[in-house]
């Protein structure tokens, strides 16, 4: 009885060890991050000297990523039998992402739970960014500001009249704006965000800096 029990065991922990993550496509909706540049580069991308934050990169709203999110939680690192993606695939991601290195490292944690091919997600998530119109006023300031997130979250509302307001947070980090998450379903319309993506930003004095 003994050693039935104790092969039992064993079997059990050899099948969790090799269940690394949860199964692929399995999920609710996406969440869209878009990162403001700028916030990025003042608090960690300067220090790592990325060509994203040379002067001459020009970049304001970039994709962070793409996530399927549950409606409570969200999956990472899925177990999929797809193919990684090439260098130049995600090469061909630094103009709306920033870096090579990012679109592989969304790809790794994000994309192997959407369910499909690299290339079939590096395009959906290309079609997610261009799906939202990016405020324009943001990219005509021409020195730091410190505004209240709300006028971020209102700016993304008017700029894009399918959204509500529970379909969109703004987060801060380090006293900046940060990011702004966009919730949308399978087939990139907008809908709700679950109670654990809605965390706003309730700075009234988030510092904002203008594009390099």
């Amino acid at each position: 009885m003994r050693k039935h029990l104790l092969s039992l065991i064993f079997t059990l922990l050899a099948a969790a060890a090799n269940a690394d993550g949860e199964r692929s496509g399995a999920f609710d909706y996406y969440v869209l991050s878009l990162s403001w540049s700028p916030s990025w580069c003042a608090t960690e991308g300067d220090a790592r000297q990325s060509p994203q934050c040379d002067a001459s990169a020009d970049y304001g709203w970039v994709l962070h990523g793409l996530w399927p999110q549950y409606h409570r939680g969200w999956p990472s690192y899925c177990r999929t039998t797809q193919p990684h993606p090439t260098r130049q695939m995600s090469a061909e991601m630094a103009d709306i992402m920033g870096s090579s290195g990012l679109a592989w490292y969304q790809w790794k944690k994000h994309g192997v739970c959407s369910g499909l091919t690299a290339a079939a997600y590096y395009d959906l998530a290309r079609r997610a960014y261009d799906s939202v119109t990016r405020p324009a006023i943001f990219r005509k300031l021409d020195r730091p500001v410190t505004l209240p997130a709300k006028v971020v979250e209102q700016a993304f509302l008017k700029a894009n009249p399918g959204l509500e307001p529970d379909m969109l947070t703004i987060t801060c980090k380090d006293g900046r704006i940060q990011e702004a998450r966009l919730c949308l379903s399978k087939s990139l319309t907008p809908v709700p965000c679950g109670r654990d993506i809605v965390r706003d930003c309730g700075l009234t004095n988030a510092l904002f800096d203008p594009i390099r």
